[in-house]
């Protein structure tokens, strides 16, 4: 089987479920090795409370092919950072993607709530979680990431730039984190493009993770259930399918044509040819604006 990021190491910062735990095991398929950090341990969890945990990720990188390397870490936390980051130096000597895809705020938004009802803890807290997160990782990685010419960092996020430019996003808190990453991106551009590395935003669509699954009350393999209430459903993706999208750019010598971008799975899976692992080729954000948001009929496929 081809493994086109054989000799490559990568950091997936927040991989203990959803899009990061597709994007290390994508990574993990295509050779690389996986180092994957969150803070829900079989020891302890996070307070999501949840099941997922950062060594099922590893375990699934090492399954998938890769070599998965579970790190504890709290990404607020500088001191954990550097030693994550002088870890991978020592054991590596070498970190040739970087995934932020911290977030940890789905239990601290709440939906069409203006700033000044919105609880303040809770949003200030979303944008540490959302956002400082990511500044931290990146200036402790990015010396290493910067040692070998080629690099790339994905800030993931959600919505595209043009999506985002026009349209609010939950409420004040979420909406100004989910621009804030895609700033990240274009900034990290200047700041990496002429010393050899790529910076890019990436966001996934409708996401079968798995809150997201257990909110409409199925699982992976029953999730076309939901369709019958909520229709739109079925332009949705796993996890897989971002990583798909990590794991070819990572593989793309030609990845700076990308620097400082806005890019989705969908429009990258048109790109690099790949797909869903149900074989489909889902186009979320096309679909969002040129049918549920214009108020037409659910088109009952997954694709455009």
């Amino acid at each position: 089987m081809s493994a086109p990021l054989q000799d490559k190491v990568a950091l997936v910062a927040g991989a203990t479920r959803g899009a990061g735990r597709g994007i290390a095991v994508e990574l993990g398929a295509a050779g690389a090795t996986v180092y994957v950090t969150g803070r829900s341990t079989r020891a302890r969890r996070s307070e999501y409370d949840r099941p997922e945990t950062i060594e099922d990720t590893a375990d699934l990188v090492t399954a998938a092919g890769g070599k998965g390397i579970a790190v504890p870490t709290d990404h607020l936390d500088q001191a954990q950072v550097k030693a994550l980051v002088d870890r991978i130096a020592d054991e590596q000597g070498r970190l040739d993607v970087l995934v932020n895809d911290i977030w940890g705020g789905e239990k601290l938004f709440e939906w069409d709530t203006p700033v000044w009802e919105h609880d303040l803890d809770n949003g200030l807290r979303l944008l540490k979680l959302a956002v400082e997160t990511h500044a931290v990782t990146s200036h402790h990685a990015l010396p290493l990431l910067l040692r070998n010419p080629g690099g790339l960092v994905v800030e993931v996020t959600d919505g595209t730039a043009d999506y985002n430019a026009e349209n609010y996003r939950v409420n004040f808190f979420y909406d100004l984190a989910k621009a804030s990453v895609l700033r990240m991106a274009f900034a990290l551009g200047h700041e990496l493009g002429s010393r050899g590395a790529t910076a890019v935003a990436l966001t996934p669509g409708w996401l079968r993770s798995e809150l997201m699954l257990d909110g409409f009350g199925v699982r992976e393999e029953n999730w076309r259930d939901a369709l019958e209430r909520v229709p739109d459903f079925a332009i949705s993706e796993t996890p897989h399918y971002v990583g798909r999208a990590v794991a070819a750019l990572a593989a793309d010598a030609d990845v700076a044509r990308w620097n400082g971008q806005s890019l989705s799975s969908g429009g990258l899976a048109e790109v690099y040819g790949f797909t869903d692992v149900d074989g489909s080729r889902p186009d979320a954000w096309t679909y969002l604006a040129k049918v549920q948001d214009a108020g037409k009929p659910a088109h009952g496929m997954n694709h455009m």
